[in-house]
């Protein structure tokens, strides 16, 4: 490379004198070190002075020649080619072992050799870092001209002309081609300058780097200035007392700030207060810590661009450790925070659609669908909302089909806000029956179907009629922006939802619109099925009532109370049912069944049932062959052709003038039985008196298959009940829970009926206050008898007679007898020839003793009992015929007549009226 300048007339003035005093004085500064011979051949002309003679050299400025660098695999230098050096601390170092530099600086990466040269261009001084640039120790070149390192004469001129072009200008710069010590070109970029001592004697200093590294730098600053400047991030660098040292014109816009006023100033200097504090907090938390923050987001701190801003912050150290301050980058996020804005705000809005409907989804109450709507967009969407319904809706009844206009009722049904006060309560009262003119805005949509949103005091006043006071409320509570949305079913407008916006917070907006547009068409369909479900529920309870007992009878020797509890709002109606039937002879059949199922179908097919039992309870069959019998006729009362009956149901049977229980079950839950203690003194039959409680069990019956089921035959227990005992028949519905057994329930049902309690009806309530709240949603039916041994003072007379021909008229005189200690003379003739006739039968088929009973109550009761099981068959006698006419004279006097299985035999009975009744034919 060629040299600029020339050479001036300081070379010649110059002599060797003045280059021997220059030395001299250098070496004086230094101390004297054995000298060495140097290697190679002598340059010509030059003294051969002995050694002795020759004046010391500076060996304490150089050190030992390094080892040359050995180029790496796969490079390998050219042959004349010297490889490139790496920087120090670099991967060559640590491999030797040399680690990083004390200091690191930026002098320790790019060496620059220094050397001074007299006038003629001899060394006098050469640098350790030149040496180990060059290879050449500083005791072989010291007194040596710099020619000798020059590879060819062309650069040796160059260099000649530089030295002369610096004596004449003080100063020389350009690139020079040198030799190492193994021969080998090293470029330099070089710098030479005149110094003068004090006497004025001239020398030259030469700062040399090599090419290579200097020109990585330069890229490496060059690359740095380029993304300093032309990069799209902001970029900053502050010092260690967070003060600008260097901005790019990128920050500077964003901050509306120009480059040069950041510089010297720190951040609470250059933005404002609000946007400064927190961003000085993030600064100083980096260069304490060292932990860099990266990509926070914050708004934006210029008022003139809005937006928002992503800053990063990390620490800076030079390579010796030494904090120098920290670097941020600052990037303008707006249009990303937007869309990811965009995108939260529609997963909140979506999340809200799943919430709503998971909430509703298995409510089928209008009222509630209504509130939970309500409570829903309060205050994620809004801060005052209300659900205003048809009546039609919350009543269950069918939708209207004319237009709606003034005169439509509507209900306020759900209300919610965010604030609670007075003019919440005139705003959002629930319940509150709502009115509106045709051309409000609660009539257009109302009437067209079409949402509305209102804002300004003119459009909310525009709501519901002129000087409604909700709209006073609503201004007080500074109400400015209000949706006005149908709630549709069927192409039908069955209500409005109103949310509205109130205080500082921004008013609606077409997306706001459309969001809650959707809301409300979920809600319109649940509610649409929640009024379905009403209506078809209330058919269901309608059809069911109908079909339970309307009057319940309290019979001789029994007091009965009853429940019945229709399923929750979670369910539809069941078939559970219960039953009371008087029998002949003062007994009394208790029943209670469960038909599986709900719904309309469940309850006609329970009708059906009942009235089966009730028709087979009149032939007075006893409770397993009344169940076979029902059984037979499943395929008959199930629900339909393809569907077979399952039912369960348990048929008990109480004589009080025997004090028996008599009881069978299909499938059924068992009855549980109460008897009084010994220590009950209260009269345990008094009708409406209060239950001692007692100890209680569960009666052990044979389970018995559902009707509808079969395979296991129905057996009947006979138990003897003592005076007072309570009887308990219900569903599975009272004593069963989704995570506990049946015992549990059962139990908890014994507990309670074993404590005393006022009454039988309030051991009724008593009962049902004990049903948890977690069982099954299936309907009950409670079923409570206390059972007595008839009323006291009743007359009563039994004999049993022997199966003889004189049998029958020593009844006749049992008979006319009793009548007359009882004061019914008028019924003997009767009551004795009608006697006589069962008696002769039974006496005529019969082998065993013969009973027979009279009662004598609100009518002359007589039962005659035998031990043949086939019951008598009633005939028409013909004229000529001698008998025959026994069953036909019972039934023709008789008031009732009827006869019933009892154990191995049976029971023939009949009933006379009693003078002065008007229940006679």
């Amino acid at each position: 490379m060629s040299t600029t300048g020339n050479g001036g007339g300081g070379a010649r003035r110059a002599g060797a004198a003045g280059g021997a005093a220059a030395r001299a004085r250098l070496r004086r500064a230094v101390r004297p070190a054995a000298p060495q011979p140097p290697s190679g051949r002598r340059r010509a002309g030059a003294s051969a002075a002995p050694e002795a003679a020759r004046p010391a050299r500076p060996v304490q400025l150089v050190q030992p020649a390094p080892t040359p660098a050995v180029p790496e695999p796969g490079t390998p230098p050219g042959p004349r080619s010297r490889p490139a050096r790496p920087f120090p601390g670099g991967p060559a170092d640590a491999a030797r072992g040399l680690g990083a530099p004390p200091d690191g600086s930026l002098l320790d990466m790019l060496k620059v050799a220094n050397a001074i040269l007299d006038t003629a261009g001899r060394v006098v001084l050469w640098s350790p870092a030149a040496e180990e640039l060059l290879g050449w120790p500083g005791e072989l070149l010291v007194g040596r001209r710099i020619d000798e390192l020059i590879p060819d004469q062309a650069q040796v001129a160059r260099i000649r002309a530089a030295i002369q072009d610096t004596l004449h200008h003080g100063r020389w710069a350009g690139s020079v081609e040198l030799r190492d010590r193994d021969g080998l070109p090293v470029t330099v970029d070089a710098r030479i300058s005149l110094l003068m001592d004090g006497d004025g004697t001239p020398f030259l200093q030469a700062n040399m780097a090599e090419t290579a590294a200097v020109r990585a730098v330069e890229r490496d600053l060059a690359v740095r200035d380029a993304l300093f400047e032309q990069s799209p991030l902001g970029i900053a660098i502050l010092d260690t007392d967070l003060r600008y040292t260097a901005v790019n014109r990128t920050l500077a816009e964003l901050n509306g700030v120009a480059p040069e006023d950041h510089v010297g100033r720190t951040t609470g200097e250059t933005l404002p207060e609000r946007a400064a504090d927190e961003i000085t907090t993030i600064q100083r938390q980096v260069l304490a810590t060292g932990e860099p923050v990266i990509d926070v987001t914050l708004a934006s701190p210029v008022t003139t661009r809005p937006g928002y801003r992503s800053i990063s912050y990390s620490r800076m150290t030079d390579r010796s450790g030494r904090v120098l301050g920290i670097s941020g980058t600052v990037m303008d996020v707006t249009e990303r925070y937007r869309a990811v804005a965009k995108v939260e705000h529609a997963r909140r809005r979506l999340s809200l659609l799943n919430e709503f409907g998971s909430r509703v989804g298995d409510l089928l109450d209008a009222s509630r669908i209504a509130q939970e709507l309500a409570s829903s967009v309060v205050p994620r969407l809004t801060d005052h909302s209300a659900v205003i319904l048809l009546q039609a809706v919350a009543h269950g009844d069918d939708l209207p089909r004319h237009g709606h206009d003034r005169r439509t009722s509507l209900l306020q049904l759900g209300t919610a806000s965010v604030q609670d006060g007075p003019e919440v309560e005139v705003m959002l009262r629930r319940g509150a029956r709502i009115t509106f003119a045709e051309d409000s805005a609660c009539g257009r949509v109302l009437r067209t179907g079409v949402p509305e949103l209102l804002s300004g005091a003119d459009q909310l006043d525009e709501v519901t009629y002129p000087g409604d006071p909700k709209t006073q409320a609503a201004h007080d509570l500074g109400v400015h922006s209000m949706l006005v949305v149908p709630l549709r079913a069927r192409g039908i407008v069955i209500g409005l939802l109103l949310v509205s916006r109130a205080g500082y917070r921004e008013g609606f907006d077409r997306d706001d619109l459309a969001f809650t547009v959707e809301l409300a068409d979920r809600a319109g369909s649940s509610l649409d099925n929640a009024r379905l479900y009403a209506r078809e529920r209330t058919a269901a309870l309608t059809l069911q009532r109908t079909l339970l007992p309307q009057q319940v009878p309290q019979p001789t020797g029994v007091e009965v109370a009853y429940r019945y509890v229709p399923g929750s709002s979670g369910t539809e109606v069941g078939g559970d049912w219960f039953d009371v039937i008087p029998l002949p002879g003062d007994r009394t059949a208790l029943v209670v069944g469960d038909v599986m199922g709900h719904g309309l179908r469940a309850a006609a097919t329970m009708g059906r049932l009942r009235t089966a039992v009730r028709v087979l309870a009149a032939l007075d069959l006893p409770p397993d062959v009344l169940l076979r019998h029902v059984h037979e006729l499943a395929d008959d009362l199930a629900q339909g052709p393809d569907e077979a009956l399952l039912a369960t149901c348990v048929y008990a049977v109480f004589d009080p003038g025997t004090a028996m229980l008599t009881v069978a079950k299909a499938g059924h839950i068992p009855p549980v039985l109460v008897v009084p203690g010994e220590e009950t003194t209260e009269e345990p039959t008094h009708t409406g008196g209060p239950l001692p409680g007692g100890a209680g069990r569960i009666l052990d019956l044979p389970s018995g298959a559902p009707l509808g089921v079969g395979g296991v035959p129905f057996e009947s227990v006979e138990l003897k009940i003592p005076e007072g005992s309570l009887l308990a028949l219900c569903t599975d519905g009272l004593v069963e829970s989704r995570d506990k057994d049946l015992d549990v329930g059962l139990g908890r049902l014994i507990t309670v009926l074993q404590e005393p309690h006022a009454s039988i009806q309030a051991a009724c309530e008593a009962v049902l206050d004990t049903m948890e709240q977690g069982r099954e949603p299936d309907d009950v039916a409670l079923l409570l008898a206390r059972l007595g041994h008839g009323q006291a003072g009743t007359p009563t007379a039994g004999w049993t007679l022997p199966a003889e021909p004189t049998a029958v008229s020593r009844a006749r005189r049992l008979v006319r007898a009793a009548l007359a200690e009882w004061g019914v003379e008028d019924l003997t003739d009767t009551a004795e020839l009608l006697v006589s006739e069962l008696v002769t039968n039974a006496v005529r088929y019969a082998s065993a003793p013969i009973g027979v009973r009279l009662t004598l109550g609100e009518t002359l009761l007589v039962e005659i009992s035998d031990p043949l099981p086939d019951p008598p068959r009633e005939r028409h006698a013909a004229e000529a015929d001698e008998g025959g006419r026994g069953l036909e004279l019972v039934h023709r006097l008789a008031l009732h007549w009827g006869a019933r299985a009892e154990g191995i035999g049976k029971v023939v009975w009949f009933e006379l009226d009693l003078p002065g009744n008007e229940l006679g034919e």
